[in-house]
C-alpha cells in the first residue's frame, strides 16, 4: 500500500530553490529581530553611554524607556538583509562542500558565513546606523533619521558609519556562529544515529553557538556602536582611534560594557533564528509528490 506524500524537489530550478532561502532568511531574521528587539535596545544604550553605573544608571536616567524604538523601520532593513545573507550562505557551502573533502567541511562552513556577510552588510550597516541612532534617541523615526543623516553626514560617512568595526565584529561573528552550529549539528546528528534532530535539539544548538561568540566579539560591538553613534561630531578617527579612546578614558572595562545584555540576546537569538531557520528552509522549499509505501 502506498501514500501520497510531498517531499523536497531537488531538481527544482536554481530560482526556485534561491526564492525559498530568499524568504526563509528573512522570515528568520524578522523573527528574531521582532521578539528579541528590547534587549538590543539596552544593549545599545549601555554601550553608548560614557557614564558609569551599568543597568542602575541606565534606568535612572530613563533609559528604559521606548525599548521597540525604531522597531517597523528595522525591520524593513532586516528582512531583505538576513534574505540576502541566506541566499548568498547556502550556495556558497553547498558549491564548497562539494568541492573540498568531507573532513574539510569546517573551512566550507566557515568561509561562505564569512563571504554571506559581505554581502549583506550593504544593506545591515545602514539598516543598524538607522536603528541604534533612534534605540538613542536621536530620531523619532527611521525616514527622518535616513534623510537626517544623509543630508548632514552623507551616505558614506553617515549610513556607512563604522563601516569598517561593523565588518571587523560580524565577519568574525558569522563566520565562528555558523561554524559551530554546523559543526556541533554534524557531531549531533552522528551521536543520535543520524536522525533528523527536533525543534529543541535545533535551539539548544543554535543558543550554545551564540552565546560563545558573543562573548567573545562584544568589544568589537561596543567599538562598532560607538563609532555608528557619534553623529557629524567624529569624535573618533577610526577603529584602532576608538578603542584606544575608550580604554584611556573608561578603563579596558569599558569594552565589555552590555557583554550581560548582548550575550542574553543572541543566547536566544539563537534558539529563535535557528529554529525558525530550519522550519522556514523546510517551508518554503520546493516540494513535489511522491509515494511512499506503508
Amino acid at each position: 500500500m502506498k501514500k501520497e506524500v510531498m517531499v523536497v524537489d531537488e531538481s527544482a530550478p536554481v530560482w526556485r530553490k534561491s526564492a525559498g532561502e530568499l524568504l526563509a532568511g528573512g522570515t528568520a531574521g524578522a523573527c528574531v529581530e521582532a521578539v528579541l528587539y528590547p534587549l538590543d535596545t539596552v544593549k545599545t544604550r549601555l554601550q553608548a553611554a560614557r557614564t558609569k553605573g551599568g543597568w542602575r544608571a541606565l534606568v535612572s536616567s530613563g533609559g528604559g524607556k521606548g525599548l521597540y524604538a525604531g522597531l517597523m523601520g528595522n525591520l524593513a532593513g532586516v528582512f531583505p538583509a538576513s534574505a540576502l545573507f541566506l541566499a548568498a550562505y547556502e550556495p556558497m557551502k553547498k558549491k564548497m562542500l562539494h568541492s573540498l573533502p568531507k573532513e574539510y567541511s569546517a573551512v566550507a562552513h566557515l568561509t561562505a558565513a564569512a563571504g554571506a556577510g559581505v554581502v549583506s552588510s550593504l544593506v545591515r550597516v545602514p539598516t543598524e546606523v538607522i536603528k541604534q541612532r533612534m534605540q538613542t534617541g536621536q530620531f523619532k523615526s527611521a525616514a527622518s533619521a535616513a534623510q537626517e543623516i544623509v543630508r548632514k553626514e552623507g551616505i558614506r560617512k553617515g549610513m556607512y558609519a563604522g563601516y569598517g568595526a561593523f565588518l571587523l565584529r560580524d565577519l568574525p561573528f558569522d563566520a565562528v556562529e555558523f561554524l559551530a552550529y554546523e559543526q556541533m549539528k554534524i557531531c549531533y546528528r552522528k551521536f543520535v544515529g543520524g536522525r533528523e534532530l527536533r525543534g529543541e535539539e535545533v535551539a539548544a544548538i543554535g543558543a550554545l553557538a551564540g552565546a560563545v561568540t558573543g562573548t567573545v566579539t562584544t568589544p568589537l560591538d561596543v567599538i562598532k556602536t560607538r563609532l555608528m553613534v557619534q553623529g557629524s561630531g567624529n569624535q573618533y578617527k577610526g577603529v584602532l582611534d576608538c578603542a584606544a579612546s575608550i580604554v584611556r578614558e573608561e578603563g579596558p572595562g569599558a569594552l565589555m560594557k552590555g557583554v550581560s545584555a548582548r550575550v542574553g540576546w543572541i543566547t536566544l537569538g539563537g534558539c529563535v533564528f535557528f529554529t525558525c531557520l530550519e522550519k522556514s528552509k523546510e517551508f518554503y522549499a520546493p516540494k513535489k509528490k511522491a509515494a511512499l509505501d506503508l
